[in-house]
């Protein structure tokens, strides 16, 4: 179990920063503080909220840094998402939220408030180690219209699978969902106060030139802070 939730938290750990100013570092500074268990979410619903911090438990787990429950990652993303996000986003983000529930409802026939931490594992993996094709399927689904009227009229009728509010496919929107969880879940945990000064290689005075150097005197291989 351990070697899989290390292989898992090793997903996309190159994924891209997003670049953000004072005002969101601030915010997630002031996250961490509060106990994890007394989070109430602002901007998710409730069983969204639960969700979103079950699948970063899974992509951030606590071993032998702290994770996201340490961290309050989960805070910070409902947080961010109430009050940096632009309005086209936080739309997005709450549909592509409603259709990993849908998603999750579809594989495991029931309510994401309602599985294990396998579950969780499990779905996270089926949609963040999808094959190429898979995801080109995904973002294919992403793109396409879900008005009847611009279907071929002659193509013949599918059973379709159900759709959530958001009107996005559940397979293409957990996707999707699982994608910026994942990005913003790992540059938050990169960012924080701890991680940067306490695991990665913290230089408070960064830009010094040096052109050759023991490796143990320059970070011991760990990745820079800032």
């Amino acid at each position: 179990m351990m070697n899989r939730r290390q292989a898992l938290k090793n997903i996309g750990l190159g994924a891209g920063i997003m670049v953000v100013g004072p005002t969101t570092l601030s915010l997630l500074q002031s996250c961490k503080n509060d106990p994890s268990y007394s989070w109430q979410p602002v901007f998710l619903t409730a069983a969204n909220g639960h969700a979103l911090k079950r699948v970063l438990d899974v992509i951030l787990p606590t071993t032998d840094t702290p994770g996201a429950e340490d961290l309050n990652i989960a805070k910070f993303l409902d947080s961010y998402m109430a009050e940096v996000a632009s309005p086209d986003r936080q739309e997005q983000f709450t549909n592509s939220a409603n259709a990993f529930a849908q998603a999750f409802k579809n594989e495991f026939d029931k309510e994401p408030h309602e599985a294990d931490q396998e579950e969780f594992e499990k779905i996270v993996e089926k949609y963040l180690r999808a094959t190429p094709a898979e995801k080109e399927r995904y973002m294919k689904r992403n793109s396409e219209t879900q008005d009847p009227q611009d279907k071929d009229p002659d193509q013949d009728p599918v059973e379709e699978e159900p759709k959530n509010e958001g009107n996005l496919d559940p397979d293409a929107g957990a996707y999707s969902y699982l994608q910026e969880v994942r990005q913003m879940g790992i540059w938050a945990w990169k960012t924080s106060e701890e991680i940067g000064e306490n695991v990665l290689w913290y230089d408070p005075v960064p830009g010094q030139y040096i052109p050759c150097a023991p490796v143990e005197e320059v970070g011991n291989g760990k990745a820079m802070a800032l």
